[in-house]
């Protein structure tokens, strides 16, 4: 049953999200749901667009990796011994973004490295100098609002998502998650 407050947050009081002792919500992004506009029919239709083309792009750039894998399989050897890996970076490292080319070898068919995507929004910063603002280890995932722990990963100062190619704008300025094999230690 779903229960809500008379006063001017109208927060919703449902047994989904966990509460804190005073009745409220641990953390903004459970309220969320409660803030948000509804879409007219054309913005649902056209974010339904969007996201289609999202699923059927991906699909394409799986298979002709997955084809091209398949094909230098078949020319090639075996696969060369994994390098040693350098230490892991930290806050105040500056770093060199490797090549859109360099990281494309890294990456799956889905674009993924170790489950972390890189999205289309990051090429402008292959090649580009920066520096780490500070290692992730854990976050939350708002798919199922749980903190999670990862490996590896960090953010860069000052390099955040402004929204996608495919579904425009977005202003939460979300930092992009940067496999450290993506990035090359600089000495200054």
């Amino acid at each position: 049953m779903l229960k809500t407050h008379r006063n001017s947050t109208n927060v919703k009081q449902d047994t989904e999200f966990p509460r804190s002792a005073h009745n409220q919500y641990p953390c903004q992004i459970f309220s969320l749901p409660d803030i948000v506009e509804k879409l007219s029919l054309f913005e649902i239709i056209w974010q339904t667009r969007q996201r289609v083309k999202r699923i059927l792009k991906r699909r394409y750039y799986f298979l002709c990796k997955f084809l091209a894998d398949w094909k230098n399989s078949l020319s090639s050897g075996a696969k060369e011994a994994a390098a040693i890996a350098p230490p892991p970076l930290q806050p105040g490292d500056s770093v060199r973004v490797k090549s859109w080319l360099e990281i494309r070898q890294t990456l799956n068919n889905w674009h993924q490295l170790n489950g972390c995507s890189f999205m289309e929004e990051m090429w402008p910063y292959c090649g580009t100098r920066q520096r780490v603002l500070k290692r992730v280890e854990k976050f939350l995932d708002e798919r199922d609002y749980r903190v999670k722990k990862c490996k590896g990963i960090v953010i860069l100062d000052g390099v955040m998502c402004q929204g996608t190619k495919d579904f425009g704008a977005c202003d939460r300025s979300c930092f992009f998650f940067w496999r450290e094999e993506w990035l090359e230690k600089m000495n200054d």
